[in-house]
């Protein structure tokens, strides 16, 4: 046995091969089981498990009875190899005990206020006050390994492609796109804030200019928006930048970071091997979202045409007054009930819709209201367009589609769910490409950017000069996986003249372009390289990979949904002498 004060192996190390030595191990109190006077006790660490047994000859038997769950200890003792029928096969040292002769408390604990033994449902804020006990349960222990692996095996996985680590200041400039800062008071510039970083986005592309080529960090940032299961305030990213490149140049160097990641911790799930290249707009019109769930085959068609001048009025009156009117068709194999489809309509109710029509399929005719009202042929041509059999069903959304389709995409992934249609041990990537580089903003109107301001349209400056701003493309692109936005990046517009026309056509003045963004605008014009990058969420990767629903599962120390630490007690208010030397005064309303 060591010498070492608190253990000779850890609590996953013995096997059989040790039968007969002494040990000592020092670990948690995992449970404590009593059969007739010999006392079972499970040892934790952070590797893994190891059964103790305490018999009442043991000289350590009397503190052995003191001891309760959670409690830490040092043990001594014997391994012994355990009875062919006591061999506990789901636990790695399960062919062996060790006989426990001497044991000390090294660390005693009060009565607990969540138990770490089992995964029962507990309460997230008396979780998330108790996040060091609630990191002790197997499942968060094991996503928060998992997650450190992760991370590592990232970083493998870009320095082998030459991308270099460099660090970006977490103290910068206010950024007026994208969410709201958090904002930290200057001690000696009195009235000016610095901002934490929403993402390193300025300072990547600034190594660009600087001539570092392929940067990548692992990158904390910060968003002061209303939490969400998949959106915290606090973050992390795999940022990446690449100088000389195209669009499928970063898909080229990121799709195999991405693919080997979900390879290596999938657990033999499938992983998409070449990623689909899916313009945004096509993936609006098959699937009512930017974030397709690729697992669900349901692809939405328009079938206007099978509507217009038909004797479905509430559709063909719609049609026949507004020309951006069309009639989407949902498909739902296998979904050939009115049961089915009746339970479909409820649901549409539910979210507020007047409901959902449809049609169902059998003995080789449609059936349903639609159906009577359309005709025959009218029915027998949207089965055929569709490809559609008897015991299947389809529904209808009408409307103008930027009005529906978020709808029409949720009555798509429900249709998927219910009929079980989803291929669900897989990772199903894709690439959204073709982004708008603009939107209408109704409220203010005016034009905006849709996306990210920094990016290259498609056609370059000729194409802002020339062309209706609502229909130009920018190089901009997502990852999405199982529905999930993994990463979202871009070309960036590296040409100081196309930048303003950009955002002149956003509404910017030149002052504003100047005060807001000169720092970019002056790099750009000292010889800029054409770059761009991309910046995976790895909190979503991870959450992915352990079939989380929620980020706060894969993080550490996460806040709650209010942004609140409820561990440290975080935000506080500051004491009056922090106020003064940061010379502000509260101006808090009475809510």
């Amino acid at each position: 046995m060591t010498n070492h004060p608190y253990r000779s192996h850890t609590c996953a190390a013995l096997s059989a091969e040790n039968a007969g030595e002494t040990v000592r191990l020092s670990g948690w109190v995992h449970r404590i089981r009593d059969h007739g006077g010999l006392l079972f006790m499970d040892l934790r660490d952070h590797y893994g498990m190891t059964q103790c047994v305490i018999d009442p000859d043991s000289p350590a038997f009397k503190e052995a009875e003191k001891v309760r769950a959670e409690w830490v200890i040092k043990i001594d003792g014997e391994v012994k190899a355990r009875a062919d029928d006591a061999v506990n096969p789901n636990l790695p040292t399960g062919a062996i005990e060790v006989y426990v002769r001497s044991l000390e408390v090294l660390g005693s604990a009060i009565e607990l206020p969540l138990p770490v033994f089992g995964e029962q449902d507990y309460p997230e804020d008396v979780r998330l006050k108790f996040r060091f006990l609630d990191l002790r349960r197997e499942r968060l222990h094991r996503n928060i390994v998992t997650r450190s692996k992760v991370i590592s095996s990232l970083r493998n996985r870009m320095t082998e492609r030459g991308f270099m680590e460099y660090q970006t200041p977490m103290l910068t400039a206010s950024s007026p796109e994208g969410a709201r800062d958090f904002l930290v008071p200057s001690r000696v510039h009195p009235g000016k804030f610095y901002a934490l970083p929403q993402s390193p986005q300025l300072f990547k592309q600034l190594l660009m200019i600087a001539g570092f080529d392929r940067y990548f960090q692992i990158a904390t940032c910060f968003r002061d928006e209303d939490g969400r299961a998949d959106r915290a305030a606090e973050f992390t990213q795999l940022d990446i930048e690449m100088s000389f490149v195209e669009q499928e140049d970063v898909f080229q160097a990121i799709e195999p970071v991405l693919r080997g990641i979900f390879e290596e911790f999938g657990n033999g799930w499938r992983v998409t091997q070449d990623f689909p290249r899916i313009p945004y707009l096509d993936a609006i019109r098959k699937y009512g979202t930017d974030k397709p769930d690729l697992r669900n085959p349901i692809e939405m068609q328009a079938v206007t045409e099978h509507f217009a001048g038909s004797g479905f009025k509430i559709f063909a009156g719609q049609i026949a007054n507004d020309p951006k009117v069309e009639v989407w068709a949902i498909p739902a194999p296998t979904g050939g009930s009115r049961a089915f489809c009746d339970r479909m309509n409820a649901w549409a109710q539910g979210e507020g819709q007047p409901g959902l029509g449809y049609i169902f399929f059998k003995e080789g005719a449609g059936s349903g209201p639609i159906a009577k009202n359309i005709g025959e042929e009218r029915t027998a041509a949207i089965k055929a367009q569709l490809n559609l059999s008897d015991g299947d069903a389809v529904f209808f959304v009408c409307g103008r589609p930027d009005k529906f389709y978020k709808f029409a995409g949720d009555a798509r992934t429900k249709a998927g769910q219910d009929l079980n249609l989803l291929d669900l041990e897989q990772f199903a990537f894709c690439w959204i490409v073709d982004f708008p580089m603009f939107e209408w903003l109704e409220e203010e109107k005016k034009v905006d950017f849709s996306h990210n301001p920094f990016s290259m349209p498609q056609g370059g400056l000729e194409a802002l000069e020339s062309q209706d701003p609502l229909t130009i493309k920018a190089y901009q692109y997502d990852s999405v996986c199982n529905g999930y936005e993994l990463s979202s990046g871009a070309i960036r517009n590296h040409r100081p003249d196309i930048m303003r026309k950009a955002f002149e056509i956003a509404g910017y003045e030149e002052s504003q372009l100047e005060e807001q963004f000169g720092g970019m605008l002056r790099a750009l014009q000292y010889g800029a390289p054409p770059h761009g990058g991309i910046a995976p969420g790895v909190d979503r990767i991870v959450m992915l990979l352990t079939h989380e629903q929620n980020l706060r599962e894969v993080t550490a120390f996460p806040m709650n949904q209010q942004a609140e630490d409820l561990l440290m007690g975080a935000p506080t208010p500051a004491s009056a002498r922090q106020l003064r030397e940061l010379h502000i005064r509260p101006n808090v309303q009475d809510k």
